[in-house]
């Protein structure tokens, strides 16, 4: 639609009003208990981003305030919606959703990652996805099992 037809005084206003949904996983959502609790909070956030924004008196800036925490809401609550709580392993013979890996890389390296959702997955605070390439080759295997791919093996030396 043109912005000849709206309140808006530019195209340049329209397109910071208007931001595409953030892309979501064709995954299943597989959360643990508190990565359920972080989606509920960003929801939380992000609504009340759009309520302070709403209080903004200039039409524009108030579309242009509420465009991101309008985006973020939908995210958010497809994400609640559709999450599927996984609860922690009941056995640490095997790795799984939930579990805690350590595995030494063939370069000598030891790792350590607990293995969670996509969307609370954070490598530097040492937890990874259960769809990423590292925790894909970790699922279902045990304690002194080695897997990879060519030039990358990691050995599992612990799961917990």
């Amino acid at each position: 639609m043109s912005v000849a037809f709206t309140k808006e005084d530019s195209a340049e206003t329209a397109s910071e009003t208007l931001l595409p949904d953030r892309p979501i996983s064709p995954h299943p959502n597989l959360v643990t208990e508190a990565g359920l609790k972080a989606l509920q909070s960003q929801l939380d956030q992000a609504r009340e981003a759009c309520e302070a924004a709403q209080k903004i008196e200039d039409v524009n800036e108030r579309r242009r305030q509420a465009a991101t925490p309008l985006r973020d809401a939908r995210y958010f609550a497809a994400r609640v919606r559709t999450a599927q709580v996984i609860a922690a392993p009941a056995s640490n013979d095997t790795v799984a959703f939930g579990s805690t890996v350590t595995f030494r890389r063939h370069d000598g390296r030891v790792q350590t990652y607990h293995i969670v959702g996509e969307d609370e997955a954070d490598p530097k605070a040492g937890s990874i996805s259960f769809v990423s390439p590292v925790a894909r080759l970790l699922m279902g295997k045990a304690v002194g099992d080695v897997v990879g791919t060519p030039g990358q093996e990691l050995e599992i030396i612990a799961i917990s």
